[in-house]
């Protein structure tokens, strides 16, 4: 009877929290409803436009739309490079964070380098443009010289990127780790194994899905920064492979021209919502790769 009465009592106040929590989960639903929609849309005037070809956006290498020219390669060009630099310098830096704070750091240490990390997370990334520009650039121009590395390049801009996404691999990559039971590793000490051997033979490859899935959150977060880029990267469309020159990505051209004035209903103006929507489907696709790699290459443990 007494059980059947705070059940009655706690029923009242579990269907608020459920209900709370139902329409937050749907707002988050309808929000992004709402952003796919106006993406669609304003793409639609865009692509709509008899003077823009598929063929042209996704295999000419010259864009300026306001003269007509709608090859979309070299803002990609800049975007991959610039991303591709920021994964080569953040995920082998956060995987080997995470092995030395999941497998060596005691307490004491753990305890100082988690807020240097979260740190760094929560710095403003326009902070981190200025800090490219101001700091890596002229590194770099020390380092290859002056003639080589121009003051606005996509190395600098990777770089710091790279900083920028290593407390999220390194948290993700970390609490991956943490998930692998302790039996492997008394197994593997049981059998001789060192400790490095353990963390980089046993608890590694045991972790693969959740370290696939912090690489590919990464590379994610990494194409859409916007700041940096725009600070760093440099301005105007410049397709090369060259990562000490300057280019400009998507997300540094939507600044760009968003924040010139432009008018409503422009072929510049509609330009920024196709990239909006080429970003997002580029997200979409990382976020399904990501949950397919975890699905199929998640351990189960008992």
């Amino acid at each position: 009877m007494i059980g059947n009465e705070l059940q009655k009592k706690k029923r009242p106040v579990e269907i608020a929290v459920s209900s709370l929590l139902f329409i937050s989960a749907a707002i988050s639903i309808f929000i992004t409803i709402g952003i796919v929609s106006i993406l669609a849309k304003e793409s639609f005037l865009f692509f709509g436009n008899p003077e823009v070809s598929l063929k042209e956006f996704f295999f000419s290498a010259k864009w300026q739309p306001m003269i007509k020219e709608f090859g979309v390669l070299p803002l990609l060009n800049a975007t991959i490079t610039t991303s591709s630099i920021a994964m080569l310098v953040a995920t082998p830096l956060g995987i080997g964070v995470a092995i030395y704070l999941s497998e060596y750091a005691s307490e004491r240490v753990r305890s100082i380098l988690k807020p240097v990390l979260e740190i760094l997370a929560g710095i403003p990334t326009v902070v981190y443009g200025y800090f490219a520009l101001t700091f890596m650039t002229p590194l770099l121009r020390t380092l290859f010289g002056r003639d080589t590395v121009e003051v606005y390049n996509t190395a600098s801009a990777g770089i710091v990127m790279g900083i920028l996404i290593l407390p999220l691999i390194t948290s993700m990559v970390e609490d991956a780790l943490g998930a692998v039971p302790d039996s492997l590793r008394e197994g593997a000490f049981g059998l001789g194994a060192t400790k490095l051997e353990t963390s980089t033979q046993i608890v590694l490859p045991a972790a693969f899905s959740g370290i696939a899935a912090a690489f590919i959150v990464g590379l994610s977060r990494a194409i859409g920064e916007t700041m940096i880029v725009a600070l760093a990267a440099g301005a105007g469309p410049n397709f090369t492979l060259n990562p000490f020159k300057a280019a400009e990505t998507m997300t540094g051209y939507i600044v760009r021209i968003s924040g010139g004035d432009i008018g409503y209903d422009t072929m510049d103006y509609n330009s920024i919502f196709a990239l909006g929507l080429l970003l997002f489907l580029f997200t979409l696709v990382l976020n399904i790769i990501s949950r397919i790699v975890v699905h199929k290459y998640q351990e189960v443990y008992e």
